[in-house]
């Protein structure tokens, strides 16, 4: 009877948990949880130390996707990238300078890019 109870009472946890997860959209935490719960328990990790895991693992999955989510919430017509840049195209520019510029440095350290050229209107009151 006793472990009848128990597993009554893992049900209503599972079922909590899925539904607490649901609530926060945390559905990376909610996967990770069992397994996370046994190694916990293998391990004898702190309620603290559980709490830590379960947080990093939902922090990761949001930062992994969240630059994925703002892609395609700007509606780019296409996707590109400095991989599939045609230099052969823009002779004008430095594969090095590019593939410097890459890296994002100049964001930390605050610096400028301007890039100048001219005016591009290709599809100007396309419909």
């Amino acid at each position: 009877m006793a472990t009848t109870a128990k597993a009554a009472q893992r049900r209503d946890v599972s079922a909590e948990i899925a539904y607490l997860t649901r609530a926060l959209k945390a559905p990376t935490l909610r996967d990770a949880v069992p397994r996370l719960a046994e190694r916990a328990r293998a391990e004898n990790w702190s309620h603290e130390e559980y709490l830590v895991a379960c947080l990093q693992r939902e922090v990761s999955a949001r930062e992994s996707h969240g630059g994925e989510g703002r892609i395609n919430a700007a509606r780019f017509p296409a996707r590109k990238s400095l991989e599939e840049f045609d230099f052969e195209h823009a002779r004008g520019l430095k594969r090095d300078t590019i593939a410097h510029l890459g890296t994002l440095d100049f964001v930390t350290a605050r610096d400028n890019v301007v890039f100048l050229g001219p005016p591009v209107i290709a599809g100007w009151g396309a419909k």
